[in-house]
């Protein structure tokens, strides 16, 4: 249970992060046709649908999402995503997750992505935590929070309330 003091963002706030973050992201390919928005399996995909939904309210852009499938707890295994490869080739690309910790889920969806040939490249997070293991970045965030190692951000979705909180 969330208590007001462990509260990052709540609703209001997170919506203005992810039209602020929508904005950026169009703002970045305005010279394209079309753009992949490409969440990592869980809330990273909840927030790749509110970015879409968000685009497509401020753009004419054809915005494309894509599910991207990694074992949180055995990163290297195997990440397949929800469109061939075919479909995303030479398009512009950006990989969502809902909160960027070590970075470790984040450089596995970049590793599989660096496999493919794409015309541009980018990572966008709504909660960006300074304890990075592995040297990877966000290009889009809706927030950067320094934290002890021993807290943990917790997102929460649902279709009429969102939140972020330390736990």
């Amino acid at each position: 249970m969330t208590t007001e003091s462990n509260i990052i963002l709540d609703t209001i706030q997170i919506n203005q992060k992810i039209k602020r973050i929508a904005y950026e992201i169009y703002e970045n390919n305005t010279t394209e046709k079309e753009v992949i928005i490409a969440g990592i399996v869980g809330n990273g995909y909840v927030f790749a649908e509110k970015l879409v939904a968000a685009l497509q309210e401020i753009s004419s852009l054809n915005v494309i999402i894509c599910q991207v499938n990694i074992n949180k707890k055995k990163p290297l295994e195997k990440v397949s995503t929800s469109l061939d490869i075919n479909e995303y080739k030479n398009k512009s690309l950006v990989l969502v997750d809902d909160v960027l910790n070590s970075g470790t889920t984040l450089i596995y969806g970049v590793k599989h992505f660096l496999e493919v040939p794409l015309k541009r490249f980018k990572t966008a997070v709504l909660v960006n935590r300074n304890h990075k293991k592995y040297p990877v970045k966000a290009d889009f965030k809706g927030v950067s929070l320094s934290t002890s190692i021993k807290e943990h951000v917790q997102v929460t979705f649902s279709e009429n309330e969102s939140s972020a909180y330390l736990v």
